[in-house]
């Protein structure tokens, strides 16, 4: 049986949001072309990175979904808006 891509197992994943660098090379070996988070302090130096952000925290933060799961830990979701600074 085929193994799964490392960004959809737990191994690609950034625990606190997001993929990590391995989830990113994964992805790439399959076509994507990802890019890591851009925080608010790297958004100051790079219009072009402040409007990568902005795009983002509109498309995700508009998403439908709760920000907790039923034990009340923060989802993938919630996880990804608070990397970004949204």
């Amino acid at each position: 049986m085929p193994k799964t891509p490392a960004w959809q197992r737990k191994e690609g994943k950034n625990p606190k949001g997001g993929l990590n660098a391995k989830g990113r090379a994964s992805a790439k070996a399959q076509g994507m072309n990802l890019k890591p988070p851009v925080s608010a302090k790297q958004a100051k130096k790079s219009p072009k990175a402040a409007a990568r952000r902005k795009s983002f925290c509109a498309r995700m933060g508009g998403m439908p979904g709760p920000m907790k799961d039923s034990k009340g830990r923060p989802t993938r979701k919630a996880l990804a808006l608070r990397k970004w600074d949204c």
